[in-house]
C-alpha cells in the first residue's frame, strides 16, 4: 500500500495481478472487526513478528523494524503488482499514517485525527470516527495536521487528536468509548498529537507536540479499559528547587538556568513521536525534541545541558520511572531533536 498526498488525497492498496490473498484478507471484515481484534495482546503481538500475516502494531511489531518476513512479493514477482483499490480520505492535507491491519479490517488515519476503518480486500468504508478538531488548532501544529496512526488492542482502537485528547473506539462500530484530556494546562500551553499511541500490558502511551510554541514535554501512560492515568515522565524539569518529584527532575533542574525564558514557555522537549517498547526488558524508549525557545542564550542564558532535550530516554514501562538517557545535543540550540 502506498500513501499518496494528491487532491484528493487516497490510500492506494496494490495486488498481485494473478491473486494474491496474505495478510489475514480471506476473513470477514465485519466478524473480524467484532471479534478477532478482541484477541490481538502481547501475546499476539509477539506471535505475529514471527510469522508476519498482519500488521498489528505500529512499525510491524514491538521491536519496530517495520519489516515483514512474508515473502509472497519478491524480486521475481514484484513487476506484477497493480492497482487493487482506491479510497479517499476526504482531504487535501498531508498525510503520514502507517495503516494497521487486522484480520481483513485496515484501521488508518487522515488529517484531522479522522479514523477509518476498511475492508482491506476492497476498499470498502466500514466506518469512519471524526474527532472534531476544532480549526484554530490547525495554527498550533508545527508540521501540517498530520496523524501518524492508531493502536489497536483488546477490542479497541486508540487514536491521539491534534487538539490534545487520547480517545478509545470500538473496533467494531468505531463508537467512543472513552476520551482523556492530554494537557497539563490548557491556559498555558499549546499541545497537540501527531503521532501513534503505543500499547502494551494494558497501557496506552502518547506524548504530543509543541515545542516550537509553547510546551513542555512529557509521556503519559493510560489504562486501556477506562483512560486512568497510571503514570506520567517529564522530559522538562518542572521545578528548579526542592521538592521534586523524582530524582531524574533534580538532576535536570541543575541543567537549566532557573532565570531562563524557559521558565515561562515550557522548554520544549515533546515526545511527538518515536517511542518503542521493549519487550524482553519491559522498558520504554522514548525520543525528545528540541528546545523551546529554540535559542538556548534565550532559554537558558547561563548555559547548561538543559536535560532531557535532544535524548533518548528509557524509562520502567510499568512506572515509567527513568532508568537511563543519552543526550545526542547537548544544550541543543539547532532543533536536532531526537524524535
Amino acid at each position: 500500500m502506498n500513501l499518496l498526498r494528491t487532491a484528493p488525497v487516497l490510500l492506494a492498496a496494490l495486488s498481485l495481478i494473478a491473486g494474491l490473498a496474505g495478510c489475514g484478507l480471506g476473513k470477514t471484515p465485519q466478524a473480524a472487526s467484532a471479534s478477532k481484534t478482541a484477541n490481538v495482546d502481547d501475546g499476539r503481538i509477539r506471535a505475529n513478528q514471527a510469522s508476519g500475516k498482519e500488521w498489528l502494531s505500529y512499525n510491524f511489531g514491538y521491536d519496530e523494524t517495520r519489516y515483514s518476513p512474508l515473502r509472497q512479493v519478491n524480486t521475481e514477482n514484484v513487476q506484477r503488482l497493480g492497482l487493487a483499490w482506491s479510497y479517499d480520505l476526504g482531504s487535501e492535507r498531508g498525510v503520514e499514517a502507517t495503516p494497521i491491519v487486522v484480520d481483513g479490517v485496515m484501521y488508518v488515519t487522515g488529517p484531522w485525527s479522522v479514523v477509518h476503518a476498511i475492508d482491506a480486500r476492497t476498499g470498502k468504508r466500514l466506518w469512519i470516527y471524526d474527532p472534531k478538531v476544532p480549526p484554530e488548532f490547525g495554527a498550533w501544529a508545527c508540521c501540517d495536521v498530520v496523524n501518524r496512526g492508531v493502536a489497536v488492542y483488546k477490542g479497541k482502537v486508540f487514536v491521539g487528536t491534534l487538539h490534545g485528547y487520547l480517545v478509545a473506539l470500538d473496533a467494531a462500530s468505531g463508537k467512543e468509548l472513552w476520551r482523556v484530556d492530554t494537557n497539563i494546562d490548557r491556559s498555558r500551553y499549546k499541545h497537540t498529537i501527531t503521532g501513534a499511541p503505543r500499547v502494551f500490558r494494558d497501557k496506552v502511551v502518547i506524548g504530543h507536540g509543541g515545542a516550537e510554541l509553547a510546551a513542555v514535554g512529557y509521556v503519559s501512560a493510560y489504562h486501556v479499559d477506562d483512560g486512568r492515568l497510571l503514570w506520567r515522565w517529564f522530559s522538562v524539569p518542572q521545578r528548579v528547587e526542592p521538592p521534586f518529584s523524582d530524582p531524574s527532575q533534580e538532576r535536570a533542574a541543575k541543567t537549566w538556568d532557573p532565570n531562563g525564558a524557559w521558565r515561562e514557555v515550557g522548554g520544549g522537549g515533546t515526545i511527538w513521536d518515536s517511542m518503542v517498547y521493549d519487550d524482553e526488558l519491559n522498558r520504554l524508549y522514548v525520543g525528545t525534541g528540541n528546545g523551546n525557545p529554540w535559542n538556548r542564550e534565550v532559554r537558558s542564558p547561563s548555559g547548561g545541558d538543559n536535560l532531557y532535550l535532544s535524548s533518548v530516554v528509557a524509562l520502567d514501562a510499568d512506572t515509567g520511572r527513568y532508568l537511563w538517557h543519552f543526550q545526542e545535543v547537548p544544550g541543543d540550540t539547532w532543533d536536532y531533536t531526537a524524535t
